[in-house]
Order: structure tokens, then sequence, then C-alpha cells
């Protein structure tokens, strides 16, 4: 198979490191986040034709600061270094970073020096996005400087000698208008990349890869009735045929009538499918659980469970398919960098140690994007394909605090209310994703003039391109006031209703 284009990202903290890795595949190259402190014989093997380091925390001067193997600048492929990873190119090459006098956080206006390389075709002033409280006070040998700003002589710098570049500021933010152009030069000229990274060319790749690694196998697929799975279940019904049974579980946890239209959607599919009511089951399992981890982890362990079962009465079952994503994997395993790892998801962090099936995650190198024009190219229906997010445990972690029938019934019933009125106002497919969220608190109201002491639920809509990232929602007043009238009237046991005007971050999406 033809080696693929990849530039690496190496991973030291920065909360921007995914975002990096999304641009590089806007430009149409494929990229991987990988942990500083890879070996130099991993790093190698993946051929990569360039290698960003991203922005971080920590200062390089720091006893403990993450440094990667000097040995990165002698592979032979270009280097560029974003804040922290600029400060790392000097810290290693003989320059010198100390503490600066101003710190510099927020928009700059750069001035560039030198238009070659990574400013080729730009203006002599650009607006970007500065971060950072130090800065290089000696270059290392060698090197030049590109740009400065008013508080900052040293924004950009080049080697003259190798093509190893570093940038002060971020060019992956929106906040700089013009990095991606930057990125650009980096990626499709400096590392001479084609740019012709693609679904298509995912796909092709994809199912030579699950053909070879399940041969005459038997396979499941955990099939939830959302976009990752659907894809996920595609995409090796095409690599294998009927060998995939796909395998849907009501646990209960659903929204509400999905159970009934999952099946109704699936039942003449090309694969074989199965259904599994498990709600009572699961209950029982997450009866006075009120740790939303915990949640998380009994849901994984039972899910695999029912599939071991069901591989079982089979006989000949090997591998079982999830629709594993990358920001799952980014967000749940910090062995891919020193970034915090932000919640365990069922399908990545909470699987139990054992188990009787391999893995097969086809999508967990995907962005959520990506996966649906992956979708689009093996013709999963536009119905399916944009519907927004569903977490693995369903609304075990919308439900904050313990889950029972009664507040799973008035959980399901608000929430169908305000994206029934999203959908009626033309506004479901603007947003990423809506959703209620039933609170472990109760508040004092007053209907028919009698003094109630009921539920509150939250409501939450964000925009987003990838999850990674997002803003809340602005919902129009009315549409809001409606849903909260609404849900007043209709669901017993609620009597106040609030909107989540928070980002991510600092925020998550879900609350749990």
């Amino acid at each position: 198979m033809e080696q693929r284009e990849e530039i690496i990202v190496l991973d030291f903290g920065s909360q921007y490191t995914q975002l990096i890795a999304r641009r590089v595949r806007e430009l149409g190259v494929y990229s991987e986040i990988m942990p500083y402190h890879i070996s130099m014989a991993e790093l190698a093997a993946a051929h990569p034709r360039g290698i960003i380091l991203s922005g971080g925390p920590s200062s390089v001067y720091a006893d403990d600061a993450p440094l990667p193997h000097a040995g990165i600048f002698d592979l032979g492929c270009p280097v560029l270094g974003i804040c922290y990873g600029l400060q790392v190119i000097a810290h290693l090459l003989g320059g010198e970073v100390e503490r600066a006098p101003r710190r510099e956080y927020g928009r700059a206006d750069i001035e560039i020096d030198d238009h070659s390389d990574l400013f080729q075709n730009l203006a002599s002033h650009i607006d970007v996005w500065m971060s950072h409280s130090d800065h290089i006070t000696r270059l290392p040998r060698g090197f030049v400087v590109m740009a400065h700003t008013g508080n900052a002589p040293i924004a950009a710098i080049k080697s003259e000698e190798r093509p190893i570049y570093g940038l002060q500021f971020h060019p992956e933010v929106a906040h700089t208008p013009k990095g991606l152009e930057i990125l650009a030069n980096f990626v499709l000229k400096i590392a001479a990349c084609s740019g012709n990274w693609s679904a298509e060319a995912f796909v092709d790749s994809a199912v030579q890869e699950i053909r070879s690694a399940v041969g005459d196998k038997q396979v499941l697929c955990a099939l939830s009735g959302g976009v990752d799975s659907t894809v996920a279940a595609y995409l090796v019904a095409r690599a294998v045929g009927r060998q995939l049974t796909c395998v849907f579980v009501d646990t209960g946890l659903l929204r509400q009538g999905e159970a009934t239209q999952v099946c109704d959607f699936y039942r003449n599919a090309a694969f074989h499918f199965v259904f599994v009511d498990a709600s009572q089951r699961f209950l029982r399992r997450l009866a006075g659980i009120i740790d939303p981890e915990q949640k998380r982890k009994i849901i994984g362990e039972e899910f695999i469970r029912i599939f071991e079962e069901h591989a079982r009465k089979t006989g000949d079952i090997d591998y079982l398919v999830q629709g594993t994503l990358y920001p799952d994997v980014i967000e749940s395993v910090s062995v891919r960098g020193p970034s915090a790892t932000i919640k365990s998801h069922h399908n990545v962090g909470g699987l139990p140690d054992k188990m009787g099936l391999r893995l097969i995650e086809p999508l967990r190198q995907l962005f959520k994007d990506e996966v649906r024009r992956v979708g689009r190219e093996i013709g999963v229906p536009t119905e399916i394909l944009m519907r927004h997010p569903f977490p693995g445990p369903g609304l075990a972690v919308r439900i904050l605090g313990e889950i029972t029938q009664e507040r799973l019934h008035v959980l399901k019933a608000s929430d169908k209310i305000f994206i029934d009125e999203l959908q009626a106002n033309n506004i479901y497919d603007e947003v990423w994703q809506a959703f209620a969220i039933l609170l472990p608190i109760q508040t004092v109201g007053v209907m028919g003039d009698e003094r109630t002491y009921e539920n509150v639920i939250a409501l939450r809509a964000v925009t987003s391109m990838d999850g990674m990232t997002a803003d809340w929602a602005v919902i129009p007043h009315f549409v809001l006031a409606h849903s909260a009238n609404r849900i007043i009237n209709e669901v017993k046991g609620v009597n106040r209703v609030v909107y989540d005007i928070s980002s991510k971050p600092p925020s998550t999406i879900e609350w749990e």
C-alpha cells in the first residue's frame, strides 16, 4: 500500500493541540497527534512529511519541562514550533528562553520582516493571537527573525541551514485570520504535501485494512443508531459483507421513541440486525450510582458483556466494531500527551480490562465532520448523518445524580419537547448538539396558587465544527420561552427551566 502523507503533531499539553491537527486535515493532509516523549524509532516509523510542536503551559527552563528527543531535528523533515514549541526549538538548539517582562495574551499585530517560506504571499502586517509569558532572548546559531511585534521582538524564526521554523503566536485559532494560510505554506509548500487526503482515500484504505485484519472471521458491531456507529457499520459491511452482525441494545437510556425508530430504520439494512432489550438489566446495575465515571464504567462493561453473550450464542464471532472517534480517544486517554484526561467514554476508557472480543475501531482517527464526509461517500442516509451526537452512556450522563424510571421519564419528555421545538423552528440543523439535562436539585415554585418543590431542567445547545471546541448557541428567545413553557406545563415534576450559556472550553458539552 502507498505510504500516506502525514504531519505529526507532538503534544505538549496545549488546549489547541487538537485544533492544529484539524487545521492540517482541512488542507487535505492526514495529521496525527502523538505524545511529546515518543521514541525516535516510533516517530521515524511514521515517516512524517513534517512535524509540528504544539504549544503548552510549561516553561522550557523548568526542571520538569516536557521536552522531545533532540533527534527530531535530524529526521530530515521540516519542523514547525508553535508558542511553547518555538521555545523548545530555541532551548534545544542552543538559544535562550526567559520569563518575559510582560505577558502577552490576546490579539496582536505582527510585522513580517521576511516574506519567504511561512509568510509568502501575506501582507506586511497581520493580526495574530498571542498567549505566552516566556520569550526568546537569544536565538540559536544559524537562526534569523522572520517577524516581530511591539511587545515581542522575536515573533517568528527560521533556520538558515535546515527547514526548522517557529511561531510565537497561534496560527491554528480563528483569532489569527491568516493562520490557515501560514499552516498551508508549511504543510503544502515547505513539507511538500500534495493535499490529496480525502474521505474517498480513507474509505479505500480502511476497507483494505479491515479485510486484512478480519479475514474470514465473523464480526459483531455495537450499533446505537447514531452517526458514528452507523458509519462504522456501513464501512465494515463494505469490507466483509454478511460476516457482519449489528446488535442494537436498548439500554433504557435512549431518547424518547428512539428504540423503535432505530429498529425501523435498520431492519432492511445490508447486514444482519439484532435487537436486544436490556433496559431493566442496565437500570438494575445503575441503581443508586451517582458518580458519572462509575456510571460510564458500568455501562461500558455491561455493553461488552451483552456482546460477549451474543458472540457465545453464535459461536464464532471474534471481533467487535465500535464507532470510537478521535475526540473520544483524546479526551479519554492521556497517553496521547500530557493533556489531562477529561472523561472516560464508554467506548474508550469505559471498557473492561478483559474482553473476549478483539476491537475494530475504523473511525478512531477521525473527527465528527470527517466521519460525516466518509458516511456520504459510502451511502449512509442523510437523515442519520445529520443527527446530533449522542453519548454512548445515553441519558445516564444527562441525569445528574441517581437514575430511576421516574427521573428518566421526566428527562425523556423534556428533551423531546426541546428537540421538537428546534425542529419546528428550523433550528435543529443549525446547531451541533442540543439536549436537556435533569439536575439533582429541586426548587420552589408556584402552580395553581399552590407551592411546589420540583425538578429543574437545563437546556443545552451548542455550535461547533468537531466537538473539540464549542460555543453556546444563540437560540431565539421565543423558542426558549415556548420550550420552557411547554416543559413546565406538560412534564409532571418540573417547575423550572434554565439555559446553559457556557462554552467549551472551559466547560464541556455534556454535563457529566
